[in-house]
């Protein structure tokens, strides 16, 4: 259950703001970012089909500290090699409301480097 705290609320708006702008098709897939205090998420999602392709999280990587910089980019690297044994080259990056910077761009710059393009 997601906490409806102010600075939550902003950024829900801020996501459905971006939402009407961004969309994942089967070419183009979008790439989510959810992250918590403790473990970040991210999954590659055809909005087409309203169908997740690949996901990964920090809790499945089963990492001893999943809320920082280091598990934010092992993350982006193994979405990165999870979506290209499927085939997924492309994507557009869906930050989920979260600024672009710190986790969020660790994990961005961790999937560039993996070679996904967004």
């Amino acid at each position: 259950m997601i906490k409806k705290t102010p600075r939550n609320k902003e950024r829900i708006r801020r996501h459905i703001r971006v939402r009407t702008k961004i969309s994942g098709t089967a070419d183009t897939p979008r790439l989510n970012v959810f992250r918590s205090n403790a473990h970040i998420h991210t999954q590659i999602i055809d909005d087409t089909t309203g169908t997740t392709l690949v996901s990964v999280s920090s809790v499945d990587m089963k990492l001893a500290h999943g809320g920082n910089i280091e598990a934010a980019r092992q993350v982006g690297t193994e979405i990165a090699k999870r979506a290209l044994k499927k085939g997924i080259k492309k994507v557009v990056f869906d930050r989920g409301g979260y600024i672009y910077h710190g986790r969020v761009k660790a994990l961005a710059e961790g999937a560039r480097e993996a070679g996904l393009e967004f």
